[in-house]
């Protein structure tokens, strides 16, 4: 069954916005009597059925909803922006993954530049894969994707109290898995970061540190960027998100 977003703005209304009411009726093509799934992006979903197509907007009829609760614990991937196309790739599986939010990041070695006026862009095309890959996958909770930001100015602002991780390369990485087993608790919040084709500078995996981030490593193979992202937001969910053993 087809999914749409129905902005939780909109729920009350039951009208899909103009860009999903467009893909509804006039790239499916569906019409009045059609059965869909809706999510709000923020763990509702219902089911639909359409009730109206006046106006160019699709009306629904939501028959019955639910609520998937978020995960136990909120990941951030502060990820160091790649080359080429391999950050969409990154924002689609980071979404699979159940990842919160996700913060492309200008280090040092990222080859890609991006000025001002290309950073609303840049995170308006992320936010729409990232929208689409909850169609796909069943994810009821939308990852907020923030502006892309320096390095510095993210380790900067990391709250106290939380979860910091960066990938490593250093002789002082530890297994996530170790770090992990140090908390009583599952942490609410964790923030990973990952580096760009090069790895991060020296500089920024001490600045990282000094801001309370603790570095990990991904085992004798150095990964690709993607790869790296993926790995650890793999290793993340596992952790974090499966039931306790009884």
């Amino acid at each position: 069954m087809h999914r749409f977003h129905l902005r939780p703005e909109n729920w009350e209304s039951a009208t899909l916005d103009a860009e999903e009411s467009h893909h509804c009726l006039n790239v499916l093509r569906l019409a009045d009597g059609d059965r869909i799934t809706v999510f709000d992006g923020a763990g509702r979903e219902g089911q639909a059925v359409i009730a109206s197509t006046a106006g160019s907007k699709a009306k629904l009829k939501i028959s019955s909803t639910a609520t998937t609760p978020p995960p136990p614990c909120a990941i951030t991937l502060a990820q160091a922006v790649p080359k080429g196309k391999n950050m969409d790739l990154i924002v689609q599986k980071a979404v699979e993954l159940g990842a919160a939010r996700i913060v492309p990041l200008l280090s040092d070695r990222t080859i890609v530049q991006i000025d001002a006026g290309e950073a609303t862009k840049k995170r308006e095309k992320w936010s729409a894969i990232a929208l689409e890959a909850c169609k796909q996958c069943g994810q009821n909770h939308l990852p907020e994707v923030a502006d892309p930001v320096s390095t510095k100015s993210f380790a900067e602002r990391l709250e106290k109290g939380d979860l910091h991780l960066i990938a490593s390369l250093q002789p002082d990485a530890r297994p996530i898995k170790t770090v992990l087993a140090e908390y009583d608790k599952t942490p609410k919040r964790v923030t990973i970061f990952v580096g760009p084709e090069g790895d991060f500078t020296p500089a920024e995996i001490a600045l990282a540190k000094s801001h309370g981030c603790q570095p990990v490593t991904l085992g004798p193979i150095i990964l690709r960027t993607e790869t790296a992202a993926i790995y650890c937001l793999s290793v993340l969910a596992h952790e974090l998100f499966s039931p306790p053993q009884a």
